[in-house]
């Protein structure tokens, strides 16, 4: 069974940090291009960060850059996104996405990031940044 699944979602307080993994089941990641997406109450998803399969490109949010990290664990099968300085701005549902490197849909990661591209997406992990 083909599967994305995210976790390490939580509260948190401003300034705080936070590990969001996203783990693949059913097929291996190093074939896929990998997205962090956000859904903040009231607002449209928009791309966080995006990672190649090559972990060679990483693209990130404006408005994270510096504070958020993403990376690969080739050994394990999962990309992780390290959250550091969170603010209350942060705080939304967090999903990840998985494209295949061999689609048409994207020539590079910020493009994925900003389209939203996913074959495969996870159902999404919570992050409250609250005090």
């Amino acid at each position: 069974q083909v599967q994305l699944v995210e976790a390490g979602g939580g509260l948190v307080q401003p300034g705080g940090s936070l590990r969001l993994s996203c783990a693949a089941s059913g097929f291996s990641l190093d074939y896929y291009a990998i997205g962090w997406f956000r859904q903040a109450p009231g607002k449209e998803r928009e791309g966080v960060s995006c990672i190649s399969s090559t972990d060679a490109t990483k693209y990130y949010l404006e408005t994270v850059k510096g504070r958020f990290t993403i990376y690969r664990d080739y050994m394990n099968n999962l990309v992780t996104l390290q959250m550091d300085s969170l603010n209350p701005e942060d705080t939304a549902v967090y999903y990840c996405a998985a494209e295949p490197v061999v689609s048409s849909r994207f020539t590079n990661v910020q493009q994925m990031c900003a389209s939203q591209l996913g074959k495969y997406w996870g159902q999404g992990t919570r992050v409250t940044v609250s005090s």
